[in-house]
């Protein structure tokens, strides 16, 4: 395992890209010439990004590692991943991937907002004609990419990067309900979750969600167990554990002080939830996940 640290650390976008933006097509043989850089190096430590990125697989497997699950990414393949998720690239094979990352003030508005609905993604698997479509899109931009003398060549890539973007979110959209048919208890179910996703270190009752949300408690559960199979309680554990592990696998903080920074000043209560949850103590997790 790599030297800990006290946070998890946050890869920039790369000082050269003066325009915030990365796109680029990769194959196995380009990654193995890049192996002893230490950009490169970067991105097989667990990490996140101030950037939103995405991978599209046209050939071979890549294997990712997204918050302790791994991915592995077949051709015809994409993938989001959040600025908020913990990952790390394991492996290529025989691979060709084609990579977009672009910064928050380069993203359309309109996109923010979808991507900020889009669970925490897996592969997404893709038609041939989209594929194609995507994959077209994608060599647009490289070549736009590369006319750095062009008079409008930041809205040029902007632009062409961001057409790309829709493509991928209108693939996660095609498989989910727009919000027009979601049912009542899949809205408020919706609604819980980003109130979760911002609130989670101060929110650890249902009863806070269900005030937020103006609605009673019983019946935020009964929405959540509805839709999810899981109560109000079990998912506000998962999210406080999930980010447990995240530091405890990249931090070297004691576990005591990373229950006071998820919000829990009782580290017994805390110690215990934690090992109900995982199934294991912190420290063991921490010692599983050496490498």
């Amino acid at each position: 395992m790599s030297k800990k640290t006290n946070s998890i650390p946050v890869n920039p976008m790369i000082a050269e890209l003066s325009e915030h933006i990365f796109i680029g097509r990769m194959t196995s043989e380009d990654l193995l010439l890049y192996e002893q850089l230490e950009t490169f190096d970067n991105i097989k430590q667990s990490h996140r990004d101030e950037y939103h990125l995405f991978f599209l697989q046209e050939k071979g497997t890549t294997t990712i590692e997204i918050d302790f699950q791994k991915y592995t990414l077949k051709p015809l393949s994409v993938i989001f991943i959040h600025q908020n998720q913990v990952h790390r690239t394991l492996s290529f094979k025989n691979a060709t991937v084609s990579i977009l990352a672009i910064s928050n003030e380069n993203l359309n508005v309109e996109y923010s907002k979808l991507l900020e609905d889009v669970s925490p993604a897996k592969p997404l698997v893709l038609t041939q004609e989209t594929s194609s479509i995507i994959t077209e899109a994608i060599s647009l931009c490289v070549k736009v990419s590369e006319r750095k003398n062009e008079k409008l060549y930041h809205s040029l890539l902007n632009g062409s990067c961001n057409t790309v973007i829709g493509l991928v979110i209108s693939q996660y959209l095609i498989q989910s309900k727009s919000l027009d048919k979601l049912s009542r208890f899949e809205i408020v179910t919706k609604a819980f979750k980003e109130l979760l996703e911002r609130n989670f270190v101060t929110a650890k009752s249902p009863t806070e969600y269900a005030q937020q949300l103006h609605i009673s408690s019983p019946y935020l559960n009964e929405c959540v167990k509805n839709t999810t199979g899981h109560s109000v309680s079990h998912h506000i554990q998962q999210r406080v554990v999930l980010e447990a592990k995240r530091l405890l696998y990249y931090s070297d903080k004691p576990v005591k002080e990373i229950a006071m920074e998820l919000g829990y000043e009782d580290y017994p209560y805390f110690s215990r939830l934690f090992t109900k949850v995982a199934g294991m103590t912190a420290l063991t997790f921490r010692n599983k996940n050496l490498e």
